[in-house]
């Protein structure tokens, strides 16, 4: 049971068990349980937003260079502020490490199975990953499952934190709607390396791929997803709220597969694709798909919402 599971337990009006003895068992400080979030200043969520735009547009820029970029647009920002605001957005710059295959210690590390790998079909390969969403005023979470071969998003979920739960639940979704995949691929971040994902993948027989850490390239697909999502809708419309937020995600990605054609596929949707069998293997330098014929149908993704 995950923590905020473990809070929601707490009854303050329960006239034998108090708070004190409520918090010992369910093993949470009673700080924890009386802290209020403060709402994020209107400044950094402007800070932040501009963040996110240098970050699709450069992602090798680390907390340094971004904090001179942002103090030459005429923001007021110094180095620790813009290494904290990055760490809030979950995001970091692409290069290469030092010592990149040391983990957590508690979290297994899973090999990257995709090098080489001839890619034909659905459903062989899927990833997963989690990006930042502003909004007018506040931000949110967004993760999302992909086919690799298709670019079909299968599912996603938004989240006010970065709790594992809504990534297990859209995993959850996607497998229940489409069957498991034969492969999944993901980053080494924490939600992805937790034992609720992990063993949601392992009960189903799936094996786990995981990128090198800091390799945004080795799950490029979805990162080009973000890209097109921020620029065509998410930039341009300020959400208002969650629940606008959800909404418009929601008709976006049902854009994004049902009619937005992809140079990439042939000029062809990420569903018709999925539906189709190729003669042909798609890989990463491949942009055209010969060939095919429909098989079968599925609902397309805004009649899921």
């Amino acid at each position: 049971m995950n923590r905020p599971e473990r809070l929601a337990l707490v009854d303050h009006d329960d006239p034998v068990l108090p708070v004190v003895a409520q918090c010992r068992l369910l093993k949470i400080a009673r700080s924890t349980l009386y802290y209020r979030p403060v709402p994020v200043s209107a400044d950094d969520l402007a800070v932040m937003r501009r963040i996110d735009e240098l970050h699709l547009a450069w992602p090798f820029y680390g907390s340094r260079r971004m904090a001179a970029v942002l103090r030459r647009e005429g923001w007021a920002v110094n180095r620790k502020r813009a290494k904290r605001l990055m760490r809030v957005m979950a995001i970091e710059a692409i290069y290469q490490k030092p010592n990149t295959s040391k983990g957590h210690p508690d979290h297994k590390v899973y090999p990257y199975l995709l090098r080489g790998l001839t890619i034909d079909r659905p459903n062989q390969v899927w990833c997963a990953d989690i990006t930042y969403i502003p909004m007018a005023k506040g931000f949110v979470y967004l993760v999302a499952v992909m086919d690799w071969f298709s670019r079909r998003v299968l599912s996603w979920r938004l989240s006010i934190t970065m709790e594992t739960d809504f990534c297990v639940e859209a995993l959850r979704e996607a497998t229940e709607m489409y069957g498991p995949p034969e492969i999944f691929n993901t980053d080494q971040g924490v939600q992805f390396t937790s034992a609720a994902f992990v063993d949601e993948l392992a009960s189903r027989g799936v094996r786990i791929s995981m990128d090198g850490k800091g390799r945004y390239l080795d799950n490029i697909f979805i990162e080009r997803l973000w890209r097109s999502l921020k620029y065509e809708d998410v930039y341009i419309k300020a959400y208002g709220s969650v629940t606008e937020a959800r909404r418009s995600l929601g008709e976006w990605l049902a854009f994004y597969n049902d009619v937005r054609p992809h140079q990439s596929l042939g000029y062809r949707t990420p569903r018709e694709i999925f539906e189709a069998v190729a003669c042909e293997y798609v890989d990463k330098g491949v942009s055209e798909i010969l060939c095919v014929r429909l098989v079968q149908s599925h609902p397309p993704l805004g009649e899921q919402l």
